[in-house]
């Protein structure tokens, strides 16, 4: 329910303010990749103007997301330190129920007026 509140009230006012910018940007816009020569580029693409703004937002999405990875890969590594850690108390306790299961097992139970 409040998943189809959410599309409703923000992803589809979103994807037509998206196609309105779209609409209204198709110009053809010349992205130059030489520094040295604006006249005759080396290399240069003419495209929308919006394809050109779509790319570079996809590429900020990925390259921000690449940092962020880079930046938590101290607190992943502490937490495979720590699981790891956890993972040999388990088995030092489950050696511990196994050793002493026995001993238990071999006292008599208290029996009263006995």
């Amino acid at each position: 329910m409040i998943r189809k509140a959410v599309i409703y009230a923000v992803l589809i006012p979103l994807a037509l303010v998206i196609l309105m910018f779209a609409a209204a940007n198709r110009q053809t816009v010349t992205v130059s990749f030489d520094p040295f020569s604006t006249a005759e580029p080396a290399f240069s693409l003419a495209m929308p103007l919006f394809v050109l703004i779509f790319v570079l937002l996809i590429v900020g999405v990925i390259v921000g997301g690449f940092a962020a990875w880079l930046r938590q890969g101290r607190h992943r590594r502490h937490a495979r330190t720590l699981e790891r850690e956890v993972q040999i108390l388990r088995e030092e306790k489950e050696r511990s129920i196994r050793r002493e299961a026995p001993a238990e097992s071999s006292r008599l139970p208290y029996q009263p007026g006995a």
